[in-house]
């Protein structure tokens, strides 16, 4: 459980955030949204961040979306609803301890999940508490970092998918930019550089509590077989305020490539750049290596590289020529394969049967067009409907629709996986 110094002053209901109101849902109104990104907004003469982000709507607001998201245990062993009786007694010791500077987060709890190359990706869970003050940190902070974003980035942002990043490339390499500097960061999450962030988070808010509290979480440390581990680099992917604190850091490239006009797409930690040579993306990989070494962050060089855009992937989409020359795009193999470990991992036999027979048939378009007799998409056969339709557990195809295509395999019109315009 999260400690809250002893000299601490203990605050009382009399404070203005009655327990009860913070754990209720029926307690009071909405509390006031951002046009832009449907979060709180700090009022003016509510004093510091810190102090909007702890109002009693506020916090409503962001156990809501806890509540929702029906997150596990962190390091304490505390479900939500064990945590909301925690609330009802210790919360405005809790409460005086943030604002006072002395709260101190819990470690968050190491969990390894499979990705579908095999390799395992590290999370680090926090406790229901803190991923409470987190939210409500977070639905005051993102109105008013948010709009700064360089428009190239669509990770992590309300109102923005993945989706639309891949439409950006498409459009890039549609206007005749078909070399891309695909980047891949070598283990950003675990490398972020403390001290660098802060900083960059300083430029952006002038609020020493806030400043404070986010140092605090950087430095809880994580909890890996009931033994704390210390952490002096890395933001772990889990809780509400990573994703935000990496579009701070990341920002500054963005801003980098936006001044020299560069055309980009970039979705958290993976960034495409699409130039006209590869003379020109020579030029832009040697001035991302230097933009984000000065970040403290190392480029992956074994999976970088300045190439064909269509020979790369980007965000599990591939891109290709139709007739016409028309710029398109689908689902690519490897994420295609992905998606059927995912269903048979999931004991879904005919799931698992069904992505196997699109594997196959991209297969045979891949082996005809190998011997000139069509030029096969990166995957073939097989409507997005099928996808949209298979189960609420794989991964979105919102914005995606169906093209027919004319293939030798079938004889007849061929649907095509593509991105909707």
């Amino acid at each position: 459980m999260s400690e809250v110094k002893r000299n601490c002053v203990r605050v009382g209901e009399a404070s203005g955030e009655a327990v009860r109101d913070l754990i209720s849902d029926e307690a009071s109104g909405p509390p006031s949204e951002d046009p832009d990104t449907g979060s709180a907004r700090p009022k003016a003469g509510t004093g510091g961040l810190l102090e909007a982000a702890l109002t009693r709507q506020n916090l409503q607001a962001a156990w809501k979306r806890v509540k929702a998201n029906k997150g596990a245990a962190g390091a304490d062993g505390l479900d939500i609803e064990q945590t909301a009786d925690l609330l009802r007694t210790r919360w405005p010791d809790i409460r005086e301890a943030l604002l006072q500077g002395c709260y101190r987060p819990s470690p968050v709890r190491k969990v390894m999940i499979p990705k579908p190359d095999g390799s395992q990706r590290e999370l680090g869970i926090p406790t229901a508490l803190d991923r409470l003050i987190q939210q409500a940190l977070l639905q005051v902070l993102q109105p008013l970092i948010d709009p700064t974003f360089s428009e190239h980035s669509h990770g992590f942002r309300p109102g923005r998918r993945a989706h639309d990043a891949v439409k950006a490339a498409r459009s890039y390499v549609q206007s005749g930019k078909r070399v891309v500097v695909d980047v891949d960061l070598e283990k950003f999450f675990d490398r972020v550089n403390h001290d660098i962030l802060i900083d960059r988070l300083k430029r952006r808010i002038d609020d020493a509590g806030v400043i404070r509290l986010v140092r605090a979480y950087l430095n809880a440390g994580i909890m890996d077989g009931g033994v704390v581990i210390e952490r002096h680099l890395g933001t772990p992917q889990g809780g509400p305020l990573s994703p935000l604190l990496a579009n701070v850091l990341l920002d500054e490239v963005d801003k980098a490539l936006d001044t020299r006009g560069y055309s980009f797409a970039r979705y958290a930690d993976d960034c495409n750049v699409y130039v006209v040579s590869r003379k020109a993306g020579e030029r832009v990989m040697a001035l991302l290596r230097t933009l984000y070494a000065k970040l403290r962050l190392q480029i992956n060089e074994a999976k970088s590289a300045v190439a064909s855009a269509f020979g790369r992937k980007f965000l599990g989409y591939a891109l290709w020529v139709a007739r016409g020359k028309e710029v398109k795009c689908a689902v690519a193999h490897k994420a295609l394969r992905g998606m059927q470990h995912g269903a048979s991992r999931r004991e879904n036999p005919a799931l698992s049967a069904w992505m196997e027979g699109v594997l196959r048939t991209s297969a045979n378009a891949r082996s005809l067009a190998e011997a000139g007799r069509v030029a096969a998409p990166p995957i073939a056969g097989h409507t997005a409907q099928a996808l949209e339709t298979a189960g609420d557990d794989l991964p979105r195809t919102q914005g995606i629709r169906c093209e027919g295509r004319r293939g030798a395999t079938s004889g007849g019109e061929q649907p095509t996986l593509v991105a909707q315009q």
